[in-house]
């Protein structure tokens, strides 16, 4: 386990070479105004030859910023072969991570409110848009006007989202009715 942070030079640390892990000029981008809002925070994980383990996007942006020091964690304890998956395994795993959407929606609201700055947030615009939007709302008579040989069947179906989902789920619905072959049905 690591036991301090240390500040070394940007210019000792030696990106991996086989690093799978890309890293967008915006991304980059994204990563410098991170550190300029609130700090380093993540400190890049290196190995003992100075080599960088996880934290390329980091050094990036710190050297878009003309950073000369950076907080580094050195971990001598792995493995070479430990050492290249990890490379891999930091960057799957954050990926595996999902969202709360009504979380989030709040806490992005809560944070426009206090007049923040949620471009700093990492989501598109359309994204931010989409979350802050309020829920649509909207009730399918899907089968009102289907007639069944001993009985009338109906069916109702309301389904809420935001703006961000509601084309894809309208056309969804849309696309089942046609494959159904129904008539007379009503999308609103």
């Amino acid at each position: 386990m690591a036991k301090k942070i240390e500040h070394w030079s940007t210019e000792r640390l030696i990106p991996y070479e086989k690093n799978s892990r890309t890293h967008s000029e915006e991304q980059v981008g994204q990563i410098s105004q991170s550190i300029v809002e609130f700090g380093f925070l993540n400190p890049i994980l290196v190995d003992t030859n100075d080599g960088i383990i996880a934290g390329h996007g980091r050094l990036q942006a710190a050297k878009e910023l003309d950073l000369k020091e950076v907080p580094v964690v050195v971990l001598d304890h792995l493995t070479e072969k430990q050492r290249r998956a990890y490379i891999i395994v930091d960057n799957k795993l954050a990926l595996n991570a999902g969202w709360d959407q009504d979380v989030l929606s709040s806490e992005i609201a809560e944070l426009n409110e206090a007049d923040f700055n949620i471009s700093l947030l990492g989501f598109t615009e359309a994204e931010i848009d989409g979350l802050l939007e309020e829920p649509w709302d909207s009730d399918i008579d899907a089968m009102d006007k289907i007639e069944a040989k001993d009985s009338e069947v109906k069916a109702s179906i309301k389904i809420s989202c935001n703006e961000w989902d509601k084309e894809q789920i309208r056309e969804a619905i849309t696309n089942t009715i046609d494959q159904l072959g129904l008539e007379n049905v009503d999308v609103s």
